[in-house]
């Protein structure tokens, strides 16, 4: 997802990840980005458009940068928007591997102090929402629908997003409406939980500075790819290796 037109390390400077990520949304447009499994594939533009409703949304519910937004789910075109949404908007990004147990995805939502959480259709069934009591919001990742609302706010602006977003976009949404938070190189961006193997899980907070580094070696590593090539993602996403390199340094 971050961009290739630039392979120099010189670029790094400007210390803003979310500066390469609207690049690369720019500068590849027209091309694929996501494609789920006998699923639809949405282009560089389409996930533009879907982050700028997602941020709208983020907005209308008075979240502000550095607050805390959950995503739990399996592999898919909506996870990784709904990422690159949240990085976007300087939210704090929580991943939260699938393949936990409810008990231990309450706790994360608690211990983190998660706002907004994004979760696939089947981890919701296995949730409680009492057990989460101070999250405003809950999203599928499915259909991106509210199933969980504590704020007025966030359920007025989900109800009439397209009405706000026309609003906010009344003759198109182009390019030149790819505008995103500049996070500074100290700022967090993540906190990761590990897979709590003794006890609950425990999270390790990761600034901006550690994503870049990651993107940097990346970009040297993979120097063999180039826009419009496939790569397939068999870790989840929120694995740390799969985040890194299959979702955020991908090249597609």
């Amino acid at each position: 997802m971050i961009d290739h037109y630039d392979r120099s390390d010189s670029v790094f400077t400007e210390k803003n990840l979310n500066a390469y990520i609207s690049n690369s949304i720019i500068s590849n447009w027209d091309l694929e980005a996501f494609t789920d499994y006998k699923g639809a594939t949405l282009l560089y533009r389409d996930v533009a458009r879907r982050i700028a409703k997602l941020h709208i949304m983020f907005e209308e519910a008075g979240l502000k940068p550095g607050d805390r937004i959950a995503l739990c789910g399996k592999n898919s075109s909506n996870w990784g928007t709904a990422c690159l949404a949240a990085l976007t908007y300087g939210a704090v990004v929580v991943p939260i591997l699938h393949e936990f147990k409810s008990d231990n995805i309450h706790h994360i939502i608690n211990h983190s102090e998660t706002k907004l959480f994004f979760v696939g259709d089947q981890i919701w069934e296995n949730l409680n929402e009492a057990s989460m009591p101070n999250v405003e919001g809950i999203i599928t990742l499915d259909e991106f629908q509210l199933v969980i609302s504590r704020n007025e706010k966030l359920t007025y602006a989900r109800e009439h997003l397209n009405e706000l977003f026309g609003r906010k976009y009344p003759k198109e949404f182009t390019k030149a409406d790819v505008k995103y938070f500049e996070a500074g190189f100290d700022d967090m961006a993540m906190i990761n939980y590990t897979s709590g193997s003794t006890g609950f899980s425990k999270g390790v907070m990761l600034p901006y500075r550690s994503l870049i580094s990651n993107h940097m070696f990346a970009r040297k590593a993979l120097y063999v790819m180039k826009p419009g090539d496939k790569v397939i993602s068999m870790l989840p996403m929120a694995h740390m290796y799969g985040f890194a390199f299959e979702l955020l340094s991908r090249r597609s």
